[in-house]
Parts: structure tokens; C-alpha cells; sequence
């Protein structure tokens, strides 16, 4: 056991939920629960409830949920042991000795390494090995007290100059290449994956180093413009931004998102310290929750070539369902030699200086805007065929619109720039606002028609290849939380007894917590168990359970699992059966088909 038993539930029991979470969601009560929105995926109706009473808390729409120590695991991206430390520092309680695992040890040596590398790599930017950098910084005027607080640095033309550096501070060649900075090469050895680039450290909200990004310094280099760390086990690019830990400072009411590292950079040194940069992937759910905590506004200033118009489509759509207050700064193209180019964030505030970008800032245009015209360029709004066509997508968007006042507005808009009526666009929007709710009552028809697909937890990986005997088993665990006094000293299944290896997991640690302490606490579980399978443990007790026929309730249930277990172990026995159960379950929604082998 990795930490005391006895600080595990202190630490628990000092550590509210509802005080923790409402550091991250304005939660409000309703019923005997509170609750808000998800701080797991964008939403703007609350689905996300947090029970005090049992210090637990679920989302019934993406299913997520635990209690506090899952909490923080999922929302900070830590691992179980760093999540206990960053509770415990949060009621000032002392982490006693514990037993590391491997893969707490392995996160811990990686950050350090990754610190150790950074201070290497910022060393040798303003050693002779760094010249070729440094000339290239000053040509892209980055000033020194810039790069210092952003800790940029260099990786020399060498191939093992990292590498021998961070041996001789005594890591080893396993932690070299789980961090991602060191490669294997075809003859087995390793070598340095940065070379003859400029190194941007990745550095998260708490301070840790996570990874590095580098950059060419020359167009003569064959090797990739940018290259990142690969993913690592402290390293996630859909959960982190770059720049953000100093942008989460700014004094500036918004975050404005860019695309590259040198932006970010650039922006900064501007004045325009609020600015951060997805790593090398678009926005994604996760850096949208990161986002939530330090501002309500996102300003998308993606680069103005094709690229950067879809990456800010997708944007837009992803944004679409939440609370942010959303604006598109559209960066003009430069004139060069009488043809128009593409130009990012750092190419404008060069050529045209701050106070330029700080005026497109000020009059940057809304999501809406942006999609709206981007429509509008795709048809001839001089021909009826245009219009007409114009009109129809039109009203397809804009039917997405949740906001029933904007919706208004925006269907003014486009009925003046399709040449109609309001009315008639009015009418086109509800048409298609009603095809999107028939579509979707469709779906959710075909999905109850299949329960056996319903019932199945939505992680493959625990997926129930019996589906008869596993919700009987889910019953016994409601009713074993609900009230063990029905099992008894000798309760009349065994986890060997279950279909689901998961759900027999539950039984037995449920059952032990109950020897050892009278109680269920499903919190402390989180040292045992994955987020995803606490997740699932909570929907089943989500579930309705009643105790007034408690007694025969369990009978059922565990003569349900003994009949399905005696069938498995009859399979088992016989190949022949063995090899059809194997392809009983063949498409066609779980429905029991059965398939000859080929």
C-alpha cells in the first residue's frame, strides 16, 4: 500500500469535495445535490452533480466522476500519489514516508530530468555551442530578458550533447528515453532528438516542465520546421498550452489563442501577455477546461492562410456549447512585390508595430461574424442559385445556435445578405432546427431500442461479455453499498463468481472496506482503481436501487450470476462450445447471433 490507511481517510475527510470543486465549478443547489457544468467537456446546461453527503461527484454526461483525490486527478492531470501530495498541500497536512511505485517514481525523475534539461539547454544558448542560435534570436529581434522568462535555450549541431550531460547528473538511459528527449537509433544507441534548434521548455500552471518544443534556425535544414516531445508519462499536448503559465498572470481580461511557439513569444514581448499557443494540435476539450479557470473570453488569432481559417472552424464548433465569450481576430495579408501574402501574429507586429495589433484586437470580430462570412465567400450572392444555396447553409448553422437572442440577430443578418425576407429566413431556420431534433430523436430511439448497447459501460476496455449476468452483479454491488447487512458473514457469491473481472474487483474491495471500517468509502478507492473504472463504479450506484424487497432483490440477483457462471464453466469444458461462444456476439447491437467460424 503506497500511503497510510489512516492519513488517506484524514486526508479525504479535510479535503471537501464540494469546497475543492467549487475552486473549479460554480456549482448550485438543486434537490438534496449541487450542481454545474462539467468541467470535463464543454456544456452549457449543468449535468455535473456533486453529492456532499457521500463526498462524491458524477456527470451524467460524459459519465465521469469520483471522489475528491479523482477529482484532481482528472482535472490537474495527476497521478494518484502527485494528486494525495496536491491535496495535502492544500490543507497543510505532512505526506508521510510512502512506498513509490514505478510509475510515481518514473514521473518524478522524468520532471526532474526535464528540469535538469532545461537549465542545460538555457546554459549552453549563451555558451560558444549557442551562437548560431542566438544570431538567429536577434535576427527575429527576440530580446534576452524575453527569452529568459520564457527559458528558451539551445541544442547544439551535436549528437550526444544532451545526452552525456544528464548522464553524468546519474540518469539513466530508460529515463533518457521515456522523457522523449533521447532517440534509439538502428545500431541501438541513443542520440540527442534536439538538435541545432532553438528549445522552448513547455512548462504547465504549476511550474513543472513537461516537455520542449524546437524550432530550425535554418532553411537549409532538412529536419521538420517545429518538433515536439512525444507523448510522455507527464507529457499530454491536448492538455497543456504553451505560454499559458505566464498568460494565466495577465492583468488583460482575455486569453487570445494563436498557433506557434514564436507567436506566443513575440506577443509577449509585445505587451500582449495574455497570449498562449495549442501544441502543434487543435483546441481540444481538455485545454478548453484548462482555459475555464483564468478567463471567459478566447480571442482566436490563427494565421490567415487556409490552415489556420479551418483550424478556426473547428474552433468555433468546439466552442460553440460553452460559457466562453468567443472573437476571431482575422490578421490582413501583407503586400510584397505587388502579390499578397500570409502573415502570423509575429510577421504583423513587425511590420506593423503594436499599436496596429492592439486596434484589430480592440475591433476583432465575434465566432459568428467569422463563420458568417466565411459562408457568405463560398456562394455568388448575385445569382439566385447563390442565395438560394447561401440561405440554406445559413440557415443550417444558425440553427445550432443555442442563444435564442443571437440566433435572432444572425438570421437578420443573413436574410439581408441572401437578398429575403426576414420571415423567410426566419422559416428556413426552424426548418432546419426541426430536422437537427427529428435527427436526433432518431438516434436516441435506435439507441433504446438496443438496451443491450445502452447498458454497456462506454469504455471498451471493460466492456461485459455477459451482459445478463453483469447487470445482476451491478445490482449486488447497489445493494452491498445500500445496505451489507443482507450478505451476512458468508455472502452467497465470490468474486470468482462474476462475469466482469471489474465488477468482482468492486465486490472485494467494497467488502473489505466494510470489515475493516464499517463503511464504504468510495473516495479511498482511487488508489486501486483507474479514473475510468471509478467513473463506472459511480454510474452503477447512480443507478435506481430500492431495499424494500432488499432480501429477495439479492437472491435474484446472485441466483442470476450462479445460473450465468455455471454456463461458463460448462463452456469452458466443452471446446466445441467454447469456439461458439466465442462468435456469439457478432454485430447487430449485442443481439446473440450466431456465426460459423470462416
Amino acid at each position: 500500500m503506497a500511503f497510510d490507511r489512516q492519513f488517506l481517510d484524514e486526508l479525504i475527510a479535510r479535503n471537501d469535495i464540494v469546497d475543492v470543486v467549487s475552486n473549479y465549478v460554480s456549482l448550485q443547489p438543486r434537490g438534496g445535490s449541487l450542481w454545474g457544468c462539467c468541467p470535463f467537456h464543454s456544456e452549457k446546461t449543468p449535468s455535473f452533480h456533486v453529492l456532499p453527503d457521500k463526498q462524491l461527484c458524477y456527470c451524467f454526461g460524459c459519465k465521469k466522476g469520483g471522489g475528491v483525490i479523482n477529482f484532481i486527478m482528472e482535472e490537474e492531470n495527476l497521478s494518484f500519489p502527485d494528486a494525495v501530495r496536491f491535496l495535502a498541500r492544500r490543507v497543510n497536512m505532512p505526506v508521510p514516508e510512502e512506498e513509490h511505485s514505478d510509475e510515481s517514481r518514473l514521473r518524478s525523475r522524468i520532471l526532474s530530468l526535464n528540469r535538469d534539461a532545461a537549465r542545460f539547454y538555457y546554459d549552453q544558448l549563451y555558451s560558444p555551442k549557442g551562437a548560431p542560435v542566438l544570431e538567429y534570436m536577434k535576427n527575429r529581434k527576440i530580446t534576452r530578458r524575453n527569452a529568459t522568462n520564457f527559458g528558451l535555450g539551445a541544442s547544439a549541431d551535436e549528437w550526444d550533447g544532451l545526452l552525456t550531460a544528464m548522464r553524468k547528473k546519474g540518469y539513466g538511459d530508460g529515463e533518457l528515453l521515456a522523457s522523449g528527449l533521447a532517440i534509439r537509433g538502428k545500431n541501438g544507441g541513443l542520440y540527442d532528438k534536439f538538435r541545432k534548434r532553438l528549445i522552448f521548455p513547455i512548462i504547465d500552471v504549476r511550474g513543472d516542465v513537461l516537455g520542449f518544443g524546437g524550432r530550425i534556425i535554418s532553411k537549409d535544414d532538412p529536419g521538420a520546421k517545429y518538433m515536439n516531445t512525444p507523448e510522455t508519462i507527464v507529457y499530454s499536448k491536448r492538455r497543456v498550452l504553451y505560454g499559458l503559465n505566464l498568460a494565466k498572470k495577465s492583468k488583460r481580461s482575455n486569453i487570445i489563442l494563436v498557433e506557434g511557439n514564436i507567436d506566443v513569444v513575440m506577443l509577449h514581448q509585445a505587451g500582449f501577455d495574455n497570449a498562449c499557443a495549442s501544441m502543434g494540435t487543435a483546441l481540444t476539450t481538455e485545454q478548453l477546461q484548462l482555459l475555464s479557470r483564468y478567463t471567459k473570453e478566447i480571442v482566436l488569432c490563427y494565421d490567415n492562410d487556409d490552415a489556420g481559417k479551418v483550424a478556426t472552424q473547428k474552433a468555433l464548433t468546439l466552442l460553440n456549447n460553452t460559457d466562453f465569450q468567443v472573437k476571431v481576430l482575422e490578421l490582413p495579408k501583407r503586400l510584397v512585390d505587388g502579390e499578397y501574402i500570409k502573415q502570423d501574429a509575429d510577421d504583423f507586429i513587425k511590420f506593423q508595430g503594436k499599436d496596429a495589433f492592439e486596434h484589430l484586437l480592440s475591433g476583432s470580430e465575434s465566432g459568428m461574424d467569422f463563420r458568417m462570412a466565411q459562408l457568405k465567400s463560398k456562394f455568388d450572392l448575385k445569382s439566385d442559385e447563390g442565395r438560394i444555396g447561401f440561405a440554406e447553409a445559413a440557415a443550417g448553422l444558425l440553427s445550432t445556435v443555442p442563444n435564442a437572442v443571437e440566433r435572432e440577430i444572425y438570421t437578420v443578418r443573413a436574410s439581408e445578405a441572401a437578398g429575403i425576407t426576414p420571415d423567410a429566413m426566419k422559416l428556413e431556420v426552424e426548418r432546419a432546427r426541426k430536422r437537427a431534433r427529428y435527427k436526433e430523436k432518431r438516434e436516441q430511439e435506435r439507441r433504446d431500442l438496443n438496451p443491450a448497447a445502452s447498458a454497456q459501460p462506454r469504455e471498451r476496455s471493460i466492456r461485459y461479455t455477459d451482459l445478463r449476468s453483469a447487470l445482476a452483479e451491478e445490482g449486488v454491488l447497489r445493494l452491498l453499498t445500500l445496505d451489507d447487512s443482507l450478505f451476512g458473514e458468508n455472502p452467497p457469491i465470490r468474486e470468482e463468481d462474476f462475469s466482469s473481472p471489474l465488477l468482482g474487483r468492486f465486490f472485494t474491495a467494497l467488502r473489505a472496506q466494510l470489515r475493516e471500517s464499517g463503511q464504504v468509502n468510495i473516495p479511498a478507492l482511487a488508489e486501486f482503481f483507474t479514473s475510468e473504472e471509478i467513473s463506472h463504479l459511480i454510474g452503477i450506484l447512480q443507478k435506481p436501487e430500492s431495499l424494500k424487497n432488499g432480501a429477495q432483490a439479492l437472491k435474484d440477483y446472485c441466483n442470476i450470476i450462479l445460473d450465468e457462471a455455471h454456463k461458463r464453466a460448462a463452456v469452458n469444458e466443452d471446446p466445441l462450445m467454447a469456439a461458439m461462444e466465442k462468435n456469439k456476439y457478432k454485430g447487430n447491437g449485442g443481439k446473440q447471433t450466431w456465426k460459423k467460424n470462416s
